[in-house]
């Protein structure tokens, strides 16, 4: 595949099927927004992007307005929740770079986030470059994701 078909094929919208992320050392997996995540990943053809991952079992505030939210509750949203944006630029055939531009974690606005894209077809996986500390180990993360419908 080149990079133009790969740009090609990150166009569009795209619905998260699973986020998996393996220890390096003990094979361990985890599944850091549960066996069921909710996520939407969008490319458009100018060159942006939006990333939103939720773990569905989230609970709802007391209140029904986010600035009534509790502390706890407010705490709880957010560690249940990535959401981040800006643009993207596919630099080789198999690797796509988010130049983040805003992220519900903060550490993240302003950097980039790089990928490695696999496409078999059906499914695209975006694989992290290299091991990331996830859940107090070094694991290596897995998200697979489809055509939105």
């Amino acid at each position: 595949m080149t990079r133009d078909e790969l740009r090609n094929i990150l166009v569009g919208a795209w619905r998260l099927v699973s986020y998996k992320a393996t220890d390096i050392e003990s094979g361990e997996v985890v599944t850091p927004f549960g066996s069921r995540p909710r996520g939407l990943i969008m490319y458009t053809a100018d060159g942006h992007m939006s990333a939103q991952i939720m773990h569905p079992e989230r609970p709802n505030f007391r209140a029904g307005r986010l600035e009534e939210g509790l502390p706890e509750e407010l705490s709880a949203a957010a560690v249940g929740y990535m959401a981040y944006g800006g643009s993207y630029e596919v630099l080789e055939a198999d690797r796509v770079v988010h130049h983040v531009k805003l992220s519900l974690f903060p550490n993240w606005a302003g950097g980039t986030q790089t990928r490695v894209a696999n496409w078999d077809g059906e499914r695209l996986r975006l694989i992290l470059p290299e091991p990331a500390m996830i859940w107090g180990a070094r694991r290596n993360g897995v998200l697979t994701w489809e055509r939105a419908q």
